[in-house]
């Protein structure tokens, strides 16, 4: 009855499209959403946007499937300084397969390396997914 978590590889192709989010230029929020290709167990891109809010992006994801964010949000700090943080968020919400739930939580730790980010968050509730969320969880890192 035992069984080996598989851990999922990231497609190269995204690794590229990571590292060339992570030095965009655009100031506007933007998002790339992930999945799990189960039949490869490759972490795939299924989306990109520009200028999305978290909750128009909310609004995007699956509400029984897990996925991987890379969020480029313009934070405004108390202070009025600007800055531009890349945050990992994992949706996994209540009620997804629990195969799912073992492969995506089994994969990100090697897909926050790939993309070389350190705001790493997670959620297990989509509808907590807003911007009042990310600026508390931005907090801890001032």
């Amino acid at each position: 009855m035992s069984s080996s978590l598989v851990v999922c590889e990231v497609d190269e192709s995204l690794k590229e499209k990571l590292k060339k989010f992570r030095f965009r230029k655009e100031t506007n929020n933007a998002a790339i959403l992930m999945k799990i290709d189960m039949a490869k167990q490759l972490v795939i891109l299924e989306e990109e946007y520009e200028d999305i809010s978290l909750d128009d992006l909310r609004n995007e994801l699956p509400e029984r499937q897990p996925r991987f964010i890379v969020y480029s949000y313009k934070y405004i700090h108390t202070d009025g300084r600007v800055s531009y943080p890349l945050c990992f968020i994992f949706s996994s919400p209540v009620g997804c397969k629990p195969e799912q739930q073992m492969m995506y939580a089994g994969s990100k730790n090697q897909l926050v390396s790939a993309a070389e980010l350190t705001k790493v968050f997670e959620t297990r509730n989509i509808d907590d997914l807003s911007e009042e969320w990310l600026i508390n969880k931005l907090s801890f890192f001032r």
